[in-house]
This record gives C-alpha cells, sequence and structure tokens, in this order.
C-alpha cells in the first residue's frame, strides 16, 4: 500500500491555541527555528511538521497491480477537517488491506515521517493503531512493514535527504506542473480553505512514489490510462 499524508498545524495560527500550549511551542520553538522567529511565525511556518502541534488532513494511499509485461495503479484519498473520523476511516481500510501478512507500506520517507506521525495523532485522538501498526518497536528489522523509497535510494548512507520531486527529476519521471507544494499546504488549508487543492496534490505524490518505486525496481512506468482515482474505501 502506497502511502502518503498531508499535514497542517493544529489551529489556524498561534494565538488559537490554548495558553498553555502557546508555552510549549515556544520553548519547542527555541529548539527548531536557528533565525528565531516570533513564535506565531514559526507556529504557522513549522507546526505541522511534528505531531503534537499539528494534524493530518489528508492520506492518499495506491496499490499497484503488477504482471510480466504491465502495471496499473489505483488511488484513493481519505480527507476531512475531522481527524479522528479520517483516521478511523484509515485504520478499517489499513485492516482490510493488510490480512496478508507479506503485505507492506510504501513511501518516501515515511520511516521517519508518515508512519510515526500517523501512529502518533492516533494515540492523541485515542482511537487504536490498525493492526499493521501495532508495536512497531519491538518488531525486528526484516519484521517491519514498510518499504521507504528514501531509504531505497540511500543505499545505506545515513546522512543524505532527498525530495520526491528530485528523485524523480534525477529519474525521469515527468511529475504534474501544480500551483502548489508542500510548504503551502497549511496557507491553503487554513487561509483559502480549499481541502480539495490538497487532496489532488496528496493523489499526485501518491503516483509520483508509485512511478520512482517502479524506476527502482527496473519495472516500465505505469502508464496515465493505467492509473485510476477510486472514490469508495476499497482499493
Amino acid at each position: 500500500m502506497l502511502i502518503d499524508i498531508e499535514t497542517v498545524p493544529c489551529a489556524a495560527n498561534y494565538h488559537s491555541l490554548s495558553e498553555k500550549m502557546q508555552l510549549l511551542w515556544e520553548k519547542k520553538s527555541k529548539l527548531i527555528d536557528k533565525e528565531q522567529q516570533y513564535p506565531a511565525i514559526s507556529f504557522s511556518e513549522k507546526a505541522g511538521v511534528y505531531a503534537e502541534f499539528g494534524k493530518i488532513i489528508c492520506i492518499g494511499v495506491g496499490l499497484i497491480s503488477t504482471t510480466a509485461d504491465h502495471s496499473s495503479l489505483r488511488v484513493k484519498t481519505i480527507a476531512g477537517d475531522d481527524e479522528k473520523l479520517l483516521l478511523q476511516d484509515f485504520e478499517r481500510l489499513c485492516n482490510t488491506y493488510f490480512v496478508q501478512k507479506e503485505r507492506q507500506f510504501c513511501g518516501h520517507n515515511i520511516r521517519e515521517f508518515d508512519i510515526p506521525y500517523i501512529c502518533r495523532r492516533a494515540f492523541i485522538n485515542q482511537i487504536p493503531l490498525p493492526e499493521i501498526l501495532h508495536n512497531l518497536q519491538d518488531k525486528k528489522p526484516w519484521e517491519n512493514p514498510m518499504l521507504d523509497t528514501m531509504q531505497l535510494w540511500k543505499f545505506g548512507e545515513y546522512k543524505n535527504f532527498t525530495s520526491v520531486d528530485l528523485l524523480a527529476t534525477i529519474l525521469d519521471i515527468e511529475t504534474p506542473k501544480d500551483d502548489i507544494d508542500g510548504s503551502m499546504v497549511a496557507e491553503v488549508y487554513w487561509k483559502e480553505k480549499n481541502l480539495e487543492r490538497i487532496v489532488r496534490y496528496c493523489a499526485k505524490d501518491v503516483v509520483t512514489v508509485a512511478q520512482i518505486l517502479m524506476r527502482l525496481h527496473h519495472r516500465n512506468l505505469i502508464l496515465e490510462n493505467d492509473i485510476t482515482m477510486v472514490n469508495d474505501n476499497v482499493l
């Protein structure tokens, strides 16, 4: 299951936080903000990256089907303002899909970001994790249900970070020329109130990661006609 999440700060702005959360963000911002901006500015720009101060507004998932000479991709997005409902939908989808033990999540930097973020937000919302994500810290490396394209590209290196956009470009994968990137998601959500725009962006990211995965496995790219966007709860 390919996966990509879009996250935003948990509130429209710093001043909407409780007094306690404002103080906690001030402490956090001093650790992460080298330019020492005002907490209100750093909150709007950076809080969405941290599960304690952010929330998930969209989860894009995809499923690749392959034969010897043909591949197809089905993509679905789960989105909404109510994060708890979103995560419950995701839990049900995962528990249906991962009945076969050999199946894995796949995505770009999901080991360091997407999966830990989902797990933390599930606990914050006091809802169960999908069965596949139970006790991740106790699993042996070969039992870990995650295939990470960034880890594949690192080839064992620890210090390297390569973005999806850069990796797609150097692997000669055409990516859609869109009017939004990751740094704009919070503004599009909180100021423009345009969740649909973010959903489209998330779905396109899932497609791009799928194509990267094909390249890294020396397979032909998935043709546009073989990519389907689905609206139901089944991949």
